[in-house]
């Protein structure tokens, strides 16, 4: 029950003061300890005779190492507890943008700090409404881009002057003009400034926001409703009897119903965002005005025509109007298969429920407006993960990302000081860079290489082989040099530039260097997870230069998965004489072949080193399964690659086209290859007919080629 990661933890946790006894403790009480591992809230048990006076701290560095995903709850009990702090730091206050205002002047900026889903011009016009400066004579909206700098500061200057109200959206976008803007808001002098003038700012978090507006001007946030309750009450706080009731179908309740069922998709896909990648490939900005359209559109269609026409709503809401924002391609399945479960007769029947454990439904035919609002507030207030399709695994994964984001936040916040145990951070970050330069090898003899696996028709991977040798030697040419170079700065014998600087600054924090992360594969361990896996990958490549090319490739060691899998299907086409374009694959999970077997398939070849995200792996039921619980990865069998051409390939399965990433972030980038840097390629498993492709794609299963620890 214990992971490697955790084990490396609790041994590391014995270093500190007040743990020196820590491990002996905990292997002479492992019962304890799972039960702990296992409790729902590991933080409120009670702990063993002999840990019965740590502090509350350090019963959270406890709780780190064994349960990463209560952390943030942790802390926050340990932040509402602690007499200096309290419950105000933890309850965001709420939002009002009256008292905002009565905080700036003329020459102070009021600046909106965006979040995903949140658009605050409808706050600001209602409050210049509200205050006598209505658009477009006294309040000014200018969305900011290409070669819209102009005409803000033609707006600015005669607002300064007539005591109107400027607005200019999206600061983010338009980087170039950001230091005209300071210079501007730096040139306001209270003496020449009409004092009814007002300058406000929205831009999404950016680096190139001028700091001096920051902060010169009022700073304001405004996150959407947490939670599918509270995203239900906020869209039927804006629905009156007289829209409740405006359908002119004879029966109305269907009108409601569907209406309803819009709004919880609605909900559904802006909280899905919560869950990270699992939720969304990409954290899409689907707002208000999506869902607006919607019901105008539904409205529309259900009172033209006498038949509900469900196929053109589906595709107008699901790949339209929201699948419009959708970039990716797994993503627009996803959005595809949730609009199915909304836009459909079935919610117009009693009984339709959202999730099997029956907590979320559609309320019954004839209830009113007030029934409507009384059944959402009675909604859990805590999300239940099966709404969205997943389980308590899922959580788990989310609330784990939740507290390594913290702790990133929390590591970039100390000050740069010398470590404990009498070292200087500098020695402590010479001593690493020195174990790591003893640790990385010569780089490869390409020339040699393309001796010994020279350019031949019939075996691609000589090419992909020695390709791959020239990417990992410009990484591990860049590894060795910076580790040279920073070792003689920290002894003074060269200048300790920027770069050198900051890269020392992330090995102190257990990160890789922003410089060698530029010439890298992708990857999210932390720097010793990196360093292993590192060598492991330049291991692989050592042993296939002595030995020739292995019976089972290790996929995840690739630096460019996609050259590897294009060599397989040349390999094939050359064989056959098939056009490479005309060859799919097809694919078999191969239990009992191990990393160790001692021949190649005819055809195609055998991969190992992926993990499956969400499920597990049958080995008897031979299909996808659901995980166990707490078990949030699953290690995958050695998978058999067989190529064939697109006519030959059988669709007499049942199956899961299961997509395969990288890193766990899953999004990407498309590059000049036409590749995505983290997608790889999709694989069919097999799956059980009580858990078909859509039961799987809302629980948002993939497999990785490696893990983030």
């Amino acid at each position: 029950w214990l992971s490697s990661n955790s084990w490396g933890q609790l041994c590391n946790l014995g270093k500190l003061k007040g743990f020196e006894n820590f491990v002996e403790q905990f292997t002479e009480n492992v019962k304890f300890w799972e039960e702990y591992y296992q409790d729902k809230n590991p933080f409120q048990k009670e702990l063993p005779e002999d840990l019965q006076d740590i502090t509350m701290f350090q019963k959270m560095i406890i709780l780190r190492c064994l349960r990463p995903d209560c952390v943030v709850d942790a802390i926050q009990t340990f932040v509402e507890n602690e007499p200096s702090l309290g419950k105000e730091f933890i309850e965001p206050p709420l939002f009002d943008l009256g008292k905002c205002f009565e905080d700036s002047s003329s020459t102070m900026p009021l600046v909106f700090i965006l979040s995903v889903g949140v658009d605050p011009a409808k706050d600001v016009y209602a409050l210049g409404k509200e205050k006598g400066f209505e658009a477009p004579e006294r309040l000014i909206d200018i969305s900011l881009g290409q070669g819209q700098g102009i005409k803000a500061e033609r707006a600015i200057s005669k607002a300064v002057e007539d005591g109107s109200w400027v607005l200019l959206q999206n600061c983010h976008l338009c980087v170039s003009w950001l230091p005209r803007l300071e210079k501007i808001v730096q040139d306001l002098n209270p003496d020449t400034t009409n004092k009814d003038f007002r300058l406000w700012l929205t831009s999404m978090p950016s680096s190139d926001f001028p700091v001096s507006v920051l902060q010169n001007g009022v700073k304001m946030t405004n996150e959407p409703p947490k939670g599918l309750r509270a995203n239900l009450k906020s869209t039927f706080a804006g629905i009156d009897e007289d829209l409740f009731d405006s359908s002119e179908r004879e029966d109305k309740t269907q009108f409601q119903k569907l209406m309803f069922g819009l709004a919880f998709f609605h909900a559904l896909v802006q909280e899905r965002r919560t869950f990270g990648p699992l939720g969304w490939n990409i954290p899409y900005g689907f707002n208000d005005s999506d869902q607006d359209i919607s019901r105008q559109q539904l409205q529309q269609l259900l009172d033209g025509y006498k038949d509900i026409p469900f196929k053109a709503l589906r595709y107008l809401i699901g790949q339209l109007n929201y699948g419009g924002r959708v970039t990716d391609d797994w993503d627009r399945r996803l959005i595809t298969f949730m609009c199915e479960d909304f836009v459909t007769d079935k919610i117009l029947g009693d009984g339709y429920q959202f999730e099997s454990k029956g907590a979320y439904k559609a309320p019954a035919k004839g209830a009113t407006l007030d029934d409507y609002n009384d059944y959402i507030a009675n909604l859990p207030l805590v999300d239940w993960p099966t709404v969205f399709g997943f389980d308590d695994n899922a959580t788990m994964i989310k609330n784990n990302k939740d507290t390594l984001k913290l702790l990133d936040t929390l590591l970039g916040l100390q000050p740069r000081t010398g470590g404990g145990s009498g070292k200087t951070r500098e020695d402590v970050i010479e001593e690493l860079a020195v174990d790591i330069q003893k640790r990385m090898p010569e780089l490869f003899e390409v020339e040699r290489a393309k001796v010994k696996f020279p350019v031949v028709y019939s075996e691609s991977m000589n090419t992909v082989f020695v390709q791959e040798l020239v990417r990992f030697n410009r990484l591990l040419s860049t590894v060795r040099t910076s580790l040279v170079e920073l070792v003689k700065a920290l002894k003074g014998q060269v200048v300790m530039s920027t770069e050198l600087e900051a890269m020392g600054n992330k090995m102190f924090d257990g990160q890789v260097p922003d410089n060698w992360t530029k010439k890298s594969y992708p990857s999210l361990k932390p720097l010793a997870g990196w360093v292993s896996d590192f060598l492991e990958r330049l291991n692989m490549f050592a042993n296939w230069m002595k030995g020739g090319s292995p019976n089972v490739y290790w996929i995840s060691g690739f630096f460019f998965t996609q050259s590897f899998l294009t060599g397989t299907k040349q390999n094939y086409a050359r064989k056959y004489t098939i056009p490479i374009d005309e060859i799919v694959f097809d694919f078999e999970v191969v239990p009992e072949v191990t990393k160790e077997h001692k021949s190649k398939p005819s055809d195609g070849c055998y991969i190992y080193g992926l993990f499956l995200e969400g499920a597990k792996w049958g080995e008897k039921e031979n299909c996808i399964l659901e995980a166990l619980p707490k078990q949030l990865y699953s290690v995958m069998p050695t998978i058999q690659i067989k190529p064939c051409a697109k006519k030959e390939l059988k669709q007499d399965k049942i199956l899961y086209k299961c997509p395969v990433y990288k890193t766990s972030t899953r999004a990407g980038q498309l590059s000049t290859t036409g590749h995505s840097t983290n997608f790889v390629l999709a694989v069919d498993l097999r799956t059980r007919k009580s858990h078909p492709e859509k039961f799987w794609v809302r629980r948002g299963v993939a497999m990785l080629t490696q893990l983030d620890t």
